[in-house]
């Protein structure tokens, strides 16, 4: 290629390498250069390095390509010695992640602990919080922000692991408020919506780290408790979860915004540069790119790779076919339900049809698990069940075997329906958890204990922060759209501690929704593989064409 340079001069340029170059000033010109030319935030400095050997000079260049190579550093971070007072041992992995935490820490980073569910990052960040006192750093408060179904469980592992930090609850009518308490403590655990509620007081609290555990509460950008968190006076900041994108790119930009401002750009430029390409399938090099200037802040390990010892979780899909009554009814919905989307698509199109569409959903995914959740006259009279009775089956030959079942619906009226129509007429011992439990840990000790073979769970109030080892079976009632949410489910019994083989059972109804559902669930693994993995291949986003896939007629 040819470039005129001043009307006689041309200069020849290597296309290849002219390309290259320019992607790279892309990737950096977030914004117009402003006096004096690029300003580079210290988040990009990783970018800097896809200039090396064009030679471009840099104000303040040293400085960056030292943050740069301190950033690569995090990949293979020096060793760090459990701390005093740790009452656990720490296994290598997670020695590697306390040695992370610290190198962010001194790099002034947050990050996104992601390892998968059951790998201990709960004591990870005890251990890293032990570190911090000893070196007297902690003098303000950690905050742990989570939800109020894992609040017992960061008390007791932080009075178990490290009885030397002092830890409050700022949770119930009858919290602490007294700044002179909250500012004595070394750790502070509160939830989200407490969080919400004393955001004006929290806010004036200065603390030494936040840490938002199940983070995906803060992920979409316009939560409340997002909004509140960013609120919070800290100099360090952490996310913990096993799943940092769950729906879609737009989550993951959230968190890391806030845990290392600057790294991947404004939001706008995130979403047109990456998520429009990545998500449509279409630019494998963005997803690396994209991958490598994650992989700073985002550290993950999964059970596979570090944790082999764990013994094998096998899954398998029941195919459950309906009778003649569920199928007309399936159809009775399913027609009504279709001919209301494209009235709803053609009017209003289908980002304005948000709540309309997951309602029609619900409905077909309701006849799929038993019809009596259908409050319509047509519904009453179908008395055929196939899921239900699948589950009979199931449930017995489980129960006979000497198995312990973890039973998870994300309906507690289909809950409802499984303790009246099939546990309890079979005199199963049963224990049961959903979102009017007051307290969850004394139900997880006694069904530790072995007080009963059979644990019903809502998949909402139980799908997370529960360690339930003592199970060696799950039953997946009704898939739900996101993938990550049935993963976390299985891993309440697949995961350290777990001496047996784990089993888990999904219940489809063949030819309906709940297939299709499968389908779309396997897209939204990609996209999640592809920000973590090297070699992750994603799939295109739903679309009109997607969702109507899903009120088609059912298959034979």
């Amino acid at each position: 290629m040819l470039i005129e340079l001043d009307g006689r001069t041309l200069l020849r340029v290597e296309r290849a390498r002219l390309r290259q170059l320019c992607t790279h000033l892309v990737d950096l010109l977030d914004a117009p250069p402003g006096p004096g030319g690029v300003r580079v935030a210290p988040g990009q400095a990783m970018a800097l390095e896809g200039f090396e050997g064009f030679g471009p000079r840099w104000l303040g260049g040293d400085r960056l390509r030292a943050l740069a190579d301190r950033l690569r550093s995090l990949a293979t971070p020096p060793v760090v010695a459990a701390p005093p007072g740790l009452q656990a041992e720490l296994r290598p992995y997670q020695l590697i992640g306390l040695a992370w935490l610290q190198r962010l820490r001194e790099l002034g980073l947050g990050g996104v602990l992601a390892d998968d569910m059951g790998l201990g990052k709960t004591v990870q960040t005890i251990a890293h919080l032990l570190v911090e006192l000893h070196a007297g750093r902690l003098d303000r408060p950690a905050l742990v922000v989570c939800p109020a179904s894992v609040v017992g469980t960061w008390a007791n592992e932080l009075a178990r692991f490290a009885p030397g930090l002092r830890a409050l609850v700022l949770h119930g009518g009858d919290r602490e408020r007294d700044p002179a308490v909250l500012a004595g403590q070394h750790v502070l655990i509160t939830t989200y919506a407490t969080l919400l509620r004393d955001r004006a007081a929290l806010a004036r609290v200065p603390l030494h780290l936040v840490v938002c555990d199940e983070a995906q509460m803060i992920k979409n950008a316009g939560a409340k408790a997002g909004d509140a968190v960013r609120e919070l006076d800290t100099r360090h900041r952490l996310c913990l979860t096993g799943t940092p994108v769950e729906n879609h790119l737009g989550e993951l930009f959230t968190l890391v915004h806030w845990l290392a401002p600057g790294l991947l750009g404004s939001r706008a430029r995130f979403d047109r540069v990456f998520r429009k390409a990545i998500e449509g399938g279409r630019d494998p090099a963005r997803q690396e790119l994209l991958r490598r200037r994650l992989a700073p802040v985002l550290l993950r390990r999964t059970k596979e790779a570090v944790a082999p010892e764990l013994p094998p979780r096998t899954e398998s899909v029941v195919s459950v076919r309906f009778g003649d009554a569920q199928r007309a009814l399936y159809e009775s919905v399913r027609l009504a339900m279709d001919d209301r989307l494209r009235g709803l698509l053609a009017g209003k199109g289908l980002a304005r049809s948000h709540i309309e569409v997951l309602d029609a959903l619900l409905k077909l995914r309701q006849v799929c698990c038993d019809p009596r959740l259908v409050k319509t006259p047509a519904a009453k009279r179908v008395t055929d069940s196939a899921k239900l009775e699948a589950l009979r089956d199931l449930l017995g030959s489980l129960i006979e075997d000497g198995r312990r079942v973890l039973l998870f619906s994300q309906f507690t009226a289909m809950l409802d329906l499984i303790e009246s129509d099939v546990v309890r007429p079979a005199g199963i011992p049963f224990l049961r958890l959903d979102g009017t439990t007051r307290e969850r840990q004394p139900l997880v000790e006694r069904f530790q204990a072995g007080e009963a073979p059979l644990f019903l769970i809502s998949l909402k109030a139980g799908g997370t922060g529960l360690t339930l080892t003592a199970a060696d079976a799950v039953i997946l009632y009704d898939p739900w759209w996101n993938p990550a949410a049935e993963r976390q489910a299985a891993d309440r019994a697949h995961r350290i501690g777990q001496d047996k083989p784990v089993f888990v059972y999904r219940l489809v109804a063949a030819g309906t929704v709940e297939e299709r559902i499968q389908r779309l669930q396997e897209r939204k693994r990609a996209i999640a593989a592809g920000v973590h993995d090297e070699d992750g291949q994603s799939g295109p986003v739903l679309g009109e064409d997607e969702l109507r896939a899903l009120f088609a007629p059912l298959e034979e």
